[in-house]
């Protein structure tokens, strides 16, 4: 028998008890969706689980908990639960019927498979293999939100992974827990985790009691650096049901903390829950005058027709924690945080304010120094990319965590390495002088300021 009828056995054996019990399949889709397969290695293994740098692979989690405002023209997967399982039929990815049966299995360690045994109505027996990431000759996959490690704590329905390490009695114990016979580690779960996505070495020490300890995130094993005794690891998720999904978008965001660090200065009856509100300047505000000087400066002949402040508190609470993390990733000294323009097409205003900027989504300002978001010191660089409306035109005065910046490079996809530990913040155009800086982490860009103005009107 060739392999590839041997190939198409399962989806045989699936479609003939169809026929015959008038059933769908429990390889249906469950939403009447599929997806395309994209022309790439299907990943397996650790790979198949951190789904680090495809952000296609990811669930959005505006649309989880509400609605995304960039829509169809989204990167990420719109799903109505943070998790997702699928397997490759052709040249698409399609959902199972079970997915939470499946993300159950999943999410305890001791399961290395999701088995369907013999049944009267199951007549053909497979399986999941967790580790492989397939179902037979099927590949499969497992989309989810963003790791809970990458968002401030008042995100919701983020993905909260749990690192565990196999002890001698083959029994799986989750990092910096204690008990009767193990000592606690001084790393968790989430620092685990937040090393991990790092990327910057496949290696970590960490201490239990009087032994020190190393983890290798390729082998996903965890060696006794004394004894030279190697221990299994591994990274699952926290089991959330469909019910508790439902349960915390009905309680929502929780700002009560996180309102401390709004700014004084803003509209406190403009606050939303999520999403954001414009609020228009008045034009004898210092706040107006000051954004009108940074933009005439380089625009001399434009007229201004108003000038709006973008009050997004979910948006502002990742700026402000990304800033944290900078300052203490830096010793201490706080980020290099500057204003700087971006201009933009009215279509794409609505999905910047709510979910900041992503070029992927927005379009490219050039690749010259890297695929990113490009901001410019200057107005006038920003003006060529408003877009084709003659009438007006509209451009965002922004707050960027510049960071440590180096020269870019047009086949960058994120900034270079500082040293062996470290990646830099930022690329620029001009190491000493820069005017042109791209950014590849949208958590280190607040969009503060609209401004509508009309490029060759007459001043007033």
């Amino acid at each position: 028998m060739s392999s590839e009828i041997v190939e198409k056995l399962p989806s045989t054996y699936r479609n003939m008890y169809d026929i015959q019990n008038g059933n769908r399949s429990m390889y249906d889709i469950e939403d009447a969706k599929s997806s395309p397969c994209k022309d790439r290695k299907l990943s397996t293994g650790r790979d198949s689980l951190a789904t680090k740098d495809d952000e296609s692979e990811q669930i959005c989690l505006h649309h989880l908990y509400r609605s995304c405002g960039f829509k169809e023209k989204c990167i990420r997967t719109h799903f109505h639960l943070p998790y997702r399982w699928q397997y490759s039929e052709g040249n698409t990815w399609k959902d199972f019927t079970n997915i939470e049966e499946i993300e159950e299995a999943y999410c305890d360690p001791k399961n290395i498979r999701f088995d369907y045994a013999f049944t009267e109505e199951v007549f053909f027996p497979f399986c999941i293999c967790f580790h492989d990431m397939c179902c037979g000759l099927q590949k499969v996959r497992r989309l989810s939100t963003a790791s809970s490690v990458t968002k401030p704590p008042h995100f919701i329905l983020t993905t909260e992974w749990i690192w565990y390490w196999k002890d001698e009695y083959d029994m799986w114990q989750e990092y910096g827990k204690q008990d009767d016979l193990h000592t606690s580690a001084t790393v968790s779960s989430d620092d685990l985790e937040k090393a991990y996505l790092a990327e910057s070495s496949p290696k970590l020490t960490f201490k239990a009691g009087r032994h020190e300890y190393e983890i290798n995130f390729v082998s996903m094993k965890q060696k006794n650096l004394c004894y030279r005794t190697e221990r299994k690891i591994c990274r699952r998720p926290k089991f959330v049901s469909q019910a508790e999904v439902e349960k915390t978008r009905a309680r929502g965001v929780k700002y009560t903390e996180g309102f401390k660090g709004i700014p004084a200065h803003w509209d406190k009856s403009a606050l939303p829950e999520l999403g954001f509100k414009l609020i228009e300047l008045d034009c004898s505000s210092e706040e107006y005058k000051k954004v009108k000087v940074d933009f005439q400066r380089t625009m001399p002949k434009a007229a201004i027709k108003k000038i709006c402040r973008v009050q997004n508190p979910s948006l502002w609470e990742l700026y402000q924690w990304q800033k944290d993390l900078m300052q203490k990733s830096n010793g201490g000294k706080a980020a290099d945080e500057r204003f700087l323009f971006h201009g933009t097409s009215k279509k794409d205003i609505d999905a910047i304010c709510q979910q900041n900027f992503d070029w992927r989504i927005c379009g490219l300002h050039g690749t010259v120094y890297g695929k990113g978001s490009y901001f410019a010191r200057d107005a006038s660089y920003s003006d060529n990319y408003c877009g084709p409306d003659s009438h007006t035109k509209t451009m965002f005065l922004a707050r960027v965590l510049v960071g440590e910046f180096t020269l870019g490079s047009s086949d960058y996809v994120r900034p270079p390495m500082k040293d062996s530990q470290n990646f830099y913040d930022s690329c620029v155009n001009n190491s000493t002088n820069p005017s042109i800086f791209v950014i590849f982490e949208k958590q280190q860009v607040y969009p503060e300021y609209l401004i509508e103005y009309q490029a060759s009107a007459r001043l007033l």
